[in-house]
């Protein structure tokens, strides 16, 4: 099975989780120390696309549609 993301967004990805332990990640816009997992792994990956890397387009989680079907009696 091919890899999802490729080794350097998995570098950024661990960069970002070191800086946010740290304290010193900081998200873009309003400059606020990061403190959730999540959201220091979103940042990641955004600059790891922004470079050109191998990561999945965002929102690209498959959904789970459940559909009830009609008896006919």
């Amino acid at each position: 099975m091919a890899r999802k993301y490729s080794k350097k967004a998995s570098a950024k990805v661990g960069r970002a989780m070191k800086k946010r332990k740290a304290g010193t990640l900081k998200s873009g816009r309003s400059g606020q120390k990061v403190k959730s997992r999540k959201q220091a792994i979103a940042i990641a990956l955004s600059e790891a696309r922004a470079e050109g890397k191998k990561v999945p387009k965002k929102g690209a989680k498959k959904r789970k549609t459940t559909k009830k079907r009609k008896s006919k009696r």
